[in-house]
């Protein structure tokens, strides 16, 4: 019985990770059509509903018109236009409120039936914490750009939002890898266990460099590769990585720190994939071992594709494919480890 109701609880967790991971890409295709503003309202309840006429219409677009990105960017907007702007951000919200039912409700129901065990409450309560206050960062980060002087939002806090919803989808997946995979052992452990985690902890940073990239437009002070407009590494950069205002703030030493880490991250697992080599896993599983390599190299080599088209339209595509294949990776780490780790 006990079985039957974890892995109940465990295909609810996956498919909830299975929406995150949706909305997360929402996230960047709202970014990339530029209509995270373009909602200057938050209704947790209500806001489900888009405008329903012309006049609620043309009262969204007033309040819109308030702000610098429709001043300073935008003052060219149709109602039309506005309208097309409008449905990402819309839909995004909506997917955030989908995700709350997907949760809630089968929890309501398992806590109804009584199959959740005692020992899952609190790491449960805690998911349900982070689901609140990922809503709360996000109306945060918006709320950022509602003035008269920001045509975006703050790259710092769109970093915030990111890396969270990527803790809130480690977090659920680890729960589900507990409830379904905890009765796989390995045979042979990593020598070294921690370079698991030390590829975690440098790929959390990269992730946060990569949505400042986003957030500044970084590609674009040096949308060249290998080099950086002409040199390896930019003129006085590599003295302004030990300022932390530069660290979140130049847009030539974002896209330094940001390639680096891709290169370090790359090198760290093809290191973990040697160290493994005598590994004896279940041959079902064998492709654990090999899927961090592929997917580094197709992430560097999406990272670069988006850079080399960031004066175009077309790196919009590359740059969400970049984002996905990053949550792909960190998913795989993290399954590594979880196989890894020692039993308690």
């Amino acid at each position: 019985m006990k079985a039957s109701q974890d892995r109940a609880i465990a295909i609810w967790l996956y498919f909830g990770a299975f929406c995150i991971m949706i909305q997360i890409l929402l996230g960047g295709i709202t970014r990339l059509s530029g209509s995270g503003l373009s909602i200057t309202e938050w209704k947790p309840l209500m806001g489900f509903l888009p405008p329903l006429s012309e006049d609620d219409w043309q009262h969204s677009f007033d309040q819109y018109k308030k702000i610098a990105q429709f001043q300073l960017l935008n003052a060219h907007f149709s109602l039309d236009d506005y309208k097309s702007i409008f449905f990402w951000e819309w839909f995004h919200r909506n997917w955030a409120r989908f995700i709350g039912l997907a949760f809630l409700l089968p929890f309501v129901y398992f806590l109804i039936k009584r199959k959740i065990d005692r020992r899952l409450i609190v790491p449960i309560f805690v998911l349900f914490l982070l689901g609140l206050l990922q809503a709360v960062i996000g109306w945060l980060m918006v709320k950022s750009g509602l003035n008269d002087t920001d045509v975006s939002v703050s790259h710092i806090r769109l970093a915030i939002h990111f890396i969270s919803a990527i803790i809130l989808l480690g977090y659920t997946l680890w729960l589900a890898f507990e409830l379904s995979l905890d009765h796989l052992k390995m045979k042979h452990r990593l020598q070294f266990p921690k370079l698991n985690i030390a590829i975690l902890v440098l790929l959390f940073i990269q992730l946060i460099y990569g949505a400042m990239m986003a957030g500044t437009h970084a590609a674009l002070a040096a949308p060249t590769w290998p080099d950086m407009n002409g040199t390896i590494v930019p003129p006085n950069v590599l003295e302004k990585i030990f300022s932390l205002h530069q660290l979140t703030e130049n847009l030539l030493v974002i896209q330094v720190v940001h390639r680096f880490l891709a290169y370090t991250i790359c090198l760290l697992i093809l290191m973990l994939y040697v160290r493994t080599s005598s590994w004896k896993i279940n041959k079902d599983l064998a492709y654990i071992r090999i899927a961090p390599v592929l997917l580094v190299l197709i992430q560097i080599i999406s990272g670069v594709t988006a850079l080399l088209h960031s004066l175009n339209n077309a790196y919009k595509s590359y740059a969400l494919f970049h984002q996905g294949v990053g949550m792909l990776l960190s998913i795989s780490l993290l399954l590594l480890l979880f196989l890894n780790r020692k039993k308690t």
